[in-house]
């Protein structure tokens, strides 16, 4: 019986941002032993705006970029099986089914501090919020640095560990041949206020030391499973995004989680993660977890 073939959706819009989640879905997927889908969602414009050319005109322009997308994908890895469709549709919910199925989804966004194509306003954040599989968000090309060779970030809460973004990460590595940088910010104010006495060294010392082995005891499993995986174990004190965004800026890929959870004003994906998302220079996948 012939094993299925995983497969990577990758979010085509027209946008450069778009074109560059292609070509880093192509190069993931000639790691990974992947095939790819592109695809675009289309929905006719609703305004008053007169479109040159016109609706249809901006639909068939719109297939023709996903299938342009897939050609080059199999032109730059002959390896790899890329297809393109597109469907009607909202492209939230179109997206968010598209990647049941898959490995991963994979969109566009224009660069730290400003979003694009898929990942502009709502759209994005709510694909993001909203999906069970693998979200990864790549920049376009010259907005951060690229992954060649650079290591994997993996962000991690020692109160709350989670065995799917733990994995997601090694396998990342492990496919790369990346070593994998495991890093936890710990905020001294964050967790006691700003208005306790200030900690000694002899204390800060002690709990850098606790959660270190804290750290060493929650990665040993892992890497047992991924002997070939060169681990990295860092711990940072100050302010957890400010961590993961300068600990990114040379970094070939960072992976952090989000809780699902909904709220009385729809789904959230944390505070961290929408910050690292909007400022992290490197592809960001987001991993959803209980």
């Amino acid at each position: 019986m012939t094993a299925m073939v995983e497969q990577l959706v990758v979010g085509i819009d027209g946008s450069p941002a778009s074109a560059a989640a292609a070509e880093w879905a192509g190069r993931e997927a000639s790691m990974r032993g992947a095939a790819v889908r592109m695809l675009n969602v289309w929905r006719a414009p609703t305004s008053n705006v007169q479109f040159s050319p016109g609706p249809e005109g901006l639909r068939m322009w719109e297939e023709t970029r996903a299938f342009d997308a897939a050609r080059q994908v199999e032109q730059d890895h002959p390896e790899v099986v890329a297809t393109a469709e597109q469907v009607p549709g909202a492209p939230v919910q179109a997206l968010v089914e598209a990647a049941g199925g898959s490995a991963m989804l994979v969109l566009g966004s224009r660069g730290a501090g400003a979003l694009a194509g898929y990942v502009y306003g709502s759209v994005g954040l709510q694909v993001v919020a909203r999906c069970d599989r693998p979200v990864v968000l790549v920049r376009q090309p010259d907005a951060g640095p690229g992954e060649e060779g650079a290591e994997v970030v993996l962000c991690v809460d020692l109160g709350r560990p989670c065995d799917a973004l733990m994995t997601f990460a090694f396998e990342e590595a492990a496919a790369r041949g990346a070593v994998l940088r495991v890093l936890h910010v710990w905020d001294l104010h964050r967790k006691y206020g700003y208005a306790v006495p200030a900690f000694s060294p002899q204390l800060k010392h002690q709990l850098h030391r606790e959660k270190a082995e804290e750290l060493s005891s929650l990665l040993e499993p892992y890497r047992a499973g991924f002997d070939g995986v060169r681990v990295v174990e860092d711990l940072a004190e100050g302010s957890v995004t400010d961590g993961l965004v300068t600990t990114a800026s040379a970094a070939g890929l960072l992976v952090v989680g989000r809780r699902r959870r909904r709220t009385p004003l729809g789904v959230r994906i944390g505070a961290v993660t929408h910050a690292v998302v909007h400022h992290a220079p490197c592809p960001v996948a987001v991993i959803a977890h209980d």
